[in-house]
């Protein structure tokens, strides 16, 4: 039996993928191990979204040769994609596939073929809330933004096809798929006939195909009121939105190209809190973009502090070769960056933790995860809300939607703790 290692960095659509190209050689009669050196094959999903992404890609492939020594190294993603020369310079990489093609590695592995050719591929169900990818590349350019060069213009998965694949998931065990791509809200824009979003969220929501259904990040002028509403009327869409502000100033936003205003991102807020107010708000921010003054950090915390948000997703900038803001001028330091990285952070654990204790002595609706929680040995599961909760119980509850008291926040680890019901 073959024994492959399969190592994966960056966003959600990179997991995605990651886990149908193992399932497909799983179901080939292929081994999945943990690194060392009895391997055959490594395959490295890289990253290239920040300059650290990229440095971590390299990171990850140099320690994979050194742990598999015999094994045969194939490098694929976004930093394959962007620079696959520099990967070739590194001694004891054997292949570099780009992104267009990865969903033929295991074809390429097993000299036959087990999958299709398709541009959009299918989370396989490893995952207790598995990953569908119905979107891929970006038609939106933002100036600091590599994405676009390394994923292509704006792919959708076909309309009927996105229903088919979550009753598949649904039967396989599935009770919980999260609906991701590069640029969700251009979902549709590129099939025959035009469709859009909403339209796929209202089919869902009639046909029911999935317990629970939770969408990954969308652009704030993509999240319209329609969406929200169905949101808020539904029993299948999860009450959790996130969402890239980047920068709370307008003249950074404009400089980022960024197509929305700070006034705009408040009030969108605002009214997801008014008509959910339990819903969990993510909100992605950019540090350190050239320009980005005092004042202007000041704008993006004071808009964070004065917002319903949930959590952050801090990222620090780097200028990526290949994007309009690698030449612009008023760089900002690095040492300068890392501190208000880490005083952002810090506002982004207050608001967590705020909004975790607003729902001590209230009832949710859990989904077990397969897994328990590692240290406590608790049963580990997530309400539609985005909040992680532990939980005593049986091995019985694993992948199933219980019914919570969520009683206290723990000490040591930033989850909640609830007993069912």
């Amino acid at each position: 039996m073959k024994k492959f290692v399969f190592k994966t960095l960056g966003c959600k659509v990179n997991q995605c993928e990651s886990e149908l190209i193992a399932d497909n050689l799983k179901e080939a009669g292929m081994l999945q191990i943990g690194a060392g050196s009895k391997a055959d094959f490594c395959i490295i999903n890289t990253c290239t979204v920040t300059g650290r992404a990229s440095m971590q890609s390299r990171q990850a492939i140099r320690q994979l040769i050194r742990t598999c020594p015999d094994a045969h190294i194939i490098i694929t993603g976004c930093y394959a994609q962007t620079e696959p020369d520099e990967i070739r310079k590194i001694k004891g990489v054997h292949e570099v596939i780009e992104n267009s093609e990865k969903h033929r590695i295991p074809e390429l592995i097993l000299n036959r073929k087990i999958c299709s050719n398709k541009s959009i591929l299918v989370a396989a169900g490893s995952r207790t809330r598995p990953f569908l990818k119905i979107q891929d590349g970006c038609d939106a350019f933002c100036t600091y933004c590599i994405v676009p060069y390394a994923r292509g213009t704006s792919r959708s998965m076909p309309f009927n096809q996105v229903i088919e694949n979550i009753k598949n998931l649904k039967k396989k065990g599935c009770h919980e798929v999260v609906l991701t791509g590069i640029h969700l809200g251009r979902y549709g824009k590129d099939l025959l006939p035009k469709t859009a979003l909403i339209d796929l969220l209202k089919a869902i929501d009639e046909l029911k195909p999935i317990n629970r259904v939770r969408l990954s990040s969308i652009e704030p002028c993509e999240l319209s009121d329609d969406i929200i509403k169905l949101v808020a009327d539904s029993k299948t869409f999860c009450r959790h939105f996130h969402l890239p502000l980047q920068s709370g100033c307008d003249t950074v936003l404009k400089r980022m190209h960024r197509p929305y205003t700070s006034s705009f991102f408040k009030d969108l807020i605002l009214k997801i809190n008014k008509i959910l107010p339990d819903a969990a708000i993510g909100v992605d921010v950019l540090i350190g973009f050239p320009g980005e003054t005092d004042d202007a950090f000041e704008n993006t915390c004071s808009i964070i502090r004065e917002l319903p948000v949930t959590y952050l997703h801090v990222f620090p900038f780097s200028p990526r070769k290949g994007t309009k803001a690698f030449d612009y001028p008023d760089k900002v330091k690095e040492s300068i960056i890392k501190d208000r990285c880490k005083k952002i952070r810090d506002l982004g654990m207050e608001k967590k933790e705020k909004f975790f204790e607003k729902a001590i002595g209230k009832k949710a609706q859990v989904l077990i995860e397969a897994k328990r929680h590692t240290p406590t040995g608790l049963l580990k599961g997530m309400t539609s809300n985005y909040i992680p909760v532990l939980i005593e119980g049986e091995d019985q509850l694993k992948n199933k939607i219980i019914d919570v008291n969520i009683y206290k926040k723990t000490d040591r680890f930033f989850m909640m703790q609830g007993l069912p019901f």
